[in-house]
């Protein structure tokens, strides 16, 4: 570890797992677990999981990361990275500067997350979604990324967001949507067609409005 990072003793870091300066890890985190691919060959071969050479997950300086959260071997995550309680954040997902995961958050893998974004408490982000910089997400929206479940061939495709967008409480993006830079989806919105730049998304299903004024500005992330 860095200097002047404390990680907790009941704390698991796996395979190359490591953690920047001036960082905290507590209770029962797991950094660096493997994916199921990789789980499978530990079986096969009769190892520990501790003595298996992995990637592990990369955790820039100034991290706080709160108990119970999980991340997956190769995550990489840049500083200032914040979570809060038992959130789990799988493989090949990439994590900018500046980035708030709440608790209960599950990012379920291959995503892409920029800067200076807020993801508040209970949101769920499949595979295969981008968020740029500057984004808020608001608690318990759900992102979706297969249009017919369990129907037919899978082709994941999840929401864009693009910079600066908001997204309100309980709202639900459908697969392939995206969130124009600097607009707004309201709280229990479901988005079922793109929005433009710098509009708001409101009702069920979402309308497109103008946005008012006073909100045209990037968020303050």
């Amino acid at each position: 570890m860095q200097n002047n990072t404390y990680v907790h003793k009941s704390a698991k870091l796996y395979g190359a797992s490591s953690v920047g300066k001036e960082s905290v890890v507590l209770e029962n985190v797991i950094l660096g677990y493997p994916q199921h691919r990789t789980l499978m060959e530990i079986t096969k071969a009769g190892i520990d999981i501790e003595d298996y050479e992995q990637p592990g997950a990369v955790i820039g300086d100034n991290a706080f990361i709160r108990a119970g959260t999980t991340v997956f071997s190769n995550v990489i995550a840049g500083n200032n990275f914040r979570t809060g309680h038992n959130a789990m954040i799988r493989e090949n997902t990439t994590i900018g500067n500046n980035v708030l995961i709440g608790t209960n958050v599950i990012i379920d893998g291959t995503v892409t997350i920029g800067n200076n974004v807020s993801i508040q408490g209970n949101v769920y982000i499949p595979t295969h979604v981008t968020i740029e910089d500057k984004v808020f997400i608001g608690p318990c929206a759900v992102l979706a990324n297969d249009k017919y479940p369990i129907r037919g061939e899978y082709h994941p495709q999840g929401p864009v967001i693009r910079k600066g967008a908001s997204i309100g409480a309980n709202a639900t993006l459908v697969p392939g949507v995206e969130i124009g830079e600097g607009a707004m989806v309201a709280a229990g919105a479901l988005v079922t067609k793109d929005v433009p730049a710098w509009k708001l998304a409101i009702g069920c299903p979402a309308k497109i409005v103008d946005l008012p004024q006073k909100l045209e500005s990037l968020n303050n992330i």
